[in-house]
This record gives structure tokens, C-alpha cells and sequence, in this order.
């Protein structure tokens, strides 16, 4: 009799350890991704954004599990995006490079599409993803100490769409995602803008250019401090 309660004795204990690990492994996820460094601002308002081109640093994705908990390295397990290519690029290693194109404020994601533990195990299956804020400085000709004279050309977004536009001479680069960019030039200097429309969205026109609202790019001649709005719908 003893050595029969013994074998089931040690049955139950048996099944009680396979069902902890389960548990332990069914447990054991990732919960969130933290983006290191959290935010990156890139140039400043003295250079011309053309000059930030080429500017990198290596981002790094921290992932936190739980069950037991723990908190680990995972940068290149991560799929990395940046929502703005105008302005940033980011490699499948999380290298983040200047485009040196437009200027405002980039949304960079770093994405696990399979939810697994410390250990490897297979969890929930969940998508967890962590973000970092990359913002390019819009450049004005003022600050730095060195500054620069000249008259300020003002360029304005209107419209729900989303674009770009760069001026020659250069100076003036940004995207809609920025409002309000502006940069100086020399008296009586001709401006050309061209605006590019990004996505899905479409060129919809200039106001206060000497070119036609409808064409593009725009011209305007800066006699003055000048200000010109362009419109993506």
C-alpha cells in the first residue's frame, strides 16, 4: 500500500512541475518596447537643413517581459519604420540617418511581430510596438552665433495633405508636418519652391507667389520679408 501511494505521490508531483513550467512558459512575454534615445534633434536654425544630410545614430529597442521579469537587448528582433523618409531613414539594425530633404518632426517605430520570452518561448503571439520622436531643426538664418542677414521667405502648409517643398537657391526645405518653416535670403534674391506631395496626397496651389496659384513650382522675389502659403489636399 505505501509503495502505491508513493507512485502516486510522485505522479502528482510530476504533473504539478509540467504544469508550472507551462504556466511559467505561457507566461513568460513581451509586454513593451522602450526606443533609446526617447527623442533626437537633428541640426539647428543657423544651418541649412541640405547640410544635415548624412547626420546617424544607432537607435536601440529594450524590450520588458514579464513572468519572470526581465528586460533585454532586442534591437535588431525588432522591425524598425520611420513615418517621414523625407527626413529619416532607418535600417533594419536601427541606424537613423538624416535625409537632409525636409525639416519637422519624424515618428520612428521598432515592432516585434512575434511575442516570445527570455528564454525563446513562444507566447501570446501579440504585436507590441515602442516609439521615438526624430525631429530635424528647420533652418531661419538666426541662432548659432553666427546668424546671417538677409529677408525671410515664410512658408505656410494649408490643406489635409501631406508634402514637401525645397527652394533654389537652397535654404528653405521642409515638410508639411512642420506648419511653418522659413529662411532668409539676400535682397531681390528669385526663389523657386517646388512642392512634392507625399502618399496619397496631391498638389492643390500657391498663394502670394508671381507664378499662378495653379503652377508649380512657385516664384516669388524677395523684395521684403515675404510670405507664401502652398496647399497639399
Amino acid at each position: 500500500m505505501n509503495g502505491k501511494w508513493l507512485s502516486m505521490m510522485v505522479l502528482v508531483a510530476a504533473a504539478g512541475m509540467l504544469l508550472g513550467l507551462n504556466s511559467c512558459a505561457h507566461g513568460q512575454q513581451l509586454v513593451s518596447i522602450e526606443v533609446q534615445p526617447t527623442v533626437e534633434n537633428v541640426g539647428a536654425t543657423n544651418i541649412p537643413v541640405s547640410d544635415d544630410h548624412g547626420f546617424q545614430v544607432q537607435l536601440r529597442a529594450l524590450g520588458t517581459y514579464i513572468h519572470p521579469p526581465v528586460t533585454k537587448d532586442i534591437t535588431n528582433q525588432v522591425t524598425w519604420e520611420s513615418n517621414t523618409i523625407q527626413m529619416f531613414t532607418v535600417d533594419s539594425t536601427g541606424m537613423l540617418t538624416a535625409t537632409g530633404d525636409a525639416c519637422g518632426g519624424t515618428l520612428v517605430s521598432a515592432t516585434a511581430n512575434t511575442n516570445t520570452s527570455d528564454g525563446g518561448l513562444n507566447s501570446s503571439g501579440a504585436v507590441v510596438t515602442g516609439y521615438m520622436t526624430a525631429n530635424v531643426i528647420c533652418y531661419t538664418g538666426t541662432g548659432g552665433g553666427g546668424g546671417g542677414g538677409g529677408l525671410a521667405l515664410t512658408l505656410t502648409f494649408g490643406g489635409l495633405g501631406a508634402g514637401t517643398v525645397s527652394s533654389s537657391p537652397s535654404g528653405l526645405s521642409c515638410a508639411s508636418s512642420a506648419g511653418v518653416c522659413a529662411a532668409l535670403f539676400p535682397a531681390n534674391t528669385v526663389v523657386t519652391l517646388t512642392a512634392t506631395p507625399t502618399g496619397a496626397s496631391s498638389f492643390g496651389g500657391w498663394s502670394n507667389c508671381s507664378t499662378p496659384a495653379s503652377t508649380n513650382p512657385c516664384m516669388v522675389t524677395v523684395s521684403s520679408d515675404q510670405a507664401v502659403v502652398v496647399t497639399f489636399d
